[in-house]
């Protein structure tokens, strides 16, 4: 299923922000997010200084080293014969902590589309979203970079926004408010939904592949999984010794991974509640004394779009690449003030987001899945863990099928 001895990811390129001489360098200029649109075709980057930047994806010849030109020049001939696209700057107005794309192509966002630009009614338009530092939310067409719609309702800072895959523009986002907020981009991104509950900080957000579960992170110890139909409190998941502060769910749904303060990611089954397993993070090089016992806190965790690995950012330096049948990591890179991790939508690279305004992009593990595990994902996309036991089929094959063993 894995290659048998994965190389430690490369840098491949890094951005860096230009320096806007009338602000303060030191002030504002963490990367707080960074996103892929779903199709590959775009990155955003939030670069710090109210600033995001949009760029055309693969990066342009002189960002990528001599050795990986060839890999991505077919698609970049592609796009230059479509009218190659442009790089865009938003200027937010505000500190920019979130940002989400929608997925692509999205139909009914030719109506959005259509009351801004009359016309040009059949253009479909690719949405990125963007959380901000006083709760408003702003939301941009791509191709062009200009201001659809702003959002509000949070009484402090976006940190965290999430569509639903399906297309349908529902948009959930996370607030240092304690509340997240669902708008639906379809009513001129009328608000129809607060959920209320937590007692610190909402820092993530995450809905499942199948738009059946929102997860939401806190600066608590405990995760909240939320029904996306009814908008309503499934479970509290408990295990974390800290502030839980990023999730994410596998490409079937089937898991629902968490990163805490703790220096550890649970991996949970989202439909029992059932803690799967835990993958701790060791320092390499353990400090002589006491002075550095949140050095490995986590910042960021995300799976890999085959579903097969798990990329973290913790503070000790370190971007770490876990196999998902493995409690310790497959491979490491040497990363400073990480931030947050994201996959390319096709795999094969990593883009990480620094407190100095920086991105990196990694080489990630390529696979070629197993029959076993394209079985599995086909398999779970559609089926619970209870329908999964309810099958008139083997123990051993319930537990492979429930990620019980690998």
């Amino acid at each position: 299923m894995l290659s048998p001895a994965p190389e430690e990811p490369l840098l491949l390129a890094e951005l860096k922000p230009g320096r806007p001489h009338q602000f303060d360098w030191k002030s504002s200029c963490e990367t707080w997010s960074v996103a892929f649109s779903p199709d590959g075709s775009w990155f955003a980057w939030s670069q710090g200084h109210c600033i995001v930047k949009l760029i055309p994806w693969p990066l342009e010849e002189q960002f990528i080293p001599k050795g990986f030109e060839a890999k991505s020049q077919s698609s970049k001939n592609e796009t230059k014969g479509r009218g190659s696209p442009k790089e865009k700057t938003l200027d937010c107005g505000q500190i920019v902590w979130g940002l989400a794309f929608s997925p692509w192509p999205s139909p009914p966002s030719k109506k959005l589309w259509a009351r801004h630009h009359p016309q040009v009614p059949d253009v479909s338009c690719l949405i990125l979203a963007t959380g901000l530092n006083d709760g408003q939310i702003k939301i941009w067409e791509v191709q062009t970079g200009l201001l659809l719609l702003n959002l509000s309702g949070h009484q402090d800072v976006v940190r965290d926004l999430s569509f639903t895959p399906s297309g349908s523009l529902i948009l959930v986002s996370a607030s240092r408010d304690k509340t997240l907020r669902i708008w639906d981009l379809n009513k001129h991104g009328k608000q129809i939904q607060v959920l209320s509950g937590h007692l610190q900080w909402v820092y993530c957000c995450s809905i499942s592949p199948d738009c059946s579960m929102l997860c939401s992170a806190a600066g608590e110890k405990s995760v909240f999984l939320w029904s996306m139909r009814s908008y309503t409190l499934i479970r509290k998941l408990e295990g974390h010794q800290s502030s839980v502060v990023s999730c994410d769910f596998s490409p079937d749904s089937a898991l629902l991974v968490t990163a805490s303060y703790d220096t550890n990611v649970i991996m949970w089954d989202p439909y029992t509640g059932e803690r799967l397993r835990s993958l701790h993070h060791t320092q390499l090089n353990p400090p002589m004394d006491d002075s550095d016992v949140h050095i490995s806190s986590l910042r960021s965790v995300c799976f890999s779009p085959e579903g097969l690995y798990l990329a973290t950012v913790a503070d000790d330096r370190l971007l770490r690449i876990w196999a998902l049948e493995l409690k310790t990591p497959i491979a490491f890179a040497p990363m400073t003030n990480g931030l947050c991790c994201t996959f390319f939508p096709h795999g094969g690279v990593i883009a990480t987001g620094t407190r100095d305004g920086h991105v990196q992009f990694w080489t990630a593990p390529r696979v070629l899945s197993s029959l076993k595990h394209l079985c599995r994902k086909a398999l779970r996309s559609f089926l619970t863990t209870y329908q999964v036991l309810a099958l008139p089929i083997p123990k051993k094959m319930k537990e492979f099928l429930t990620y019980r063993t690998f």
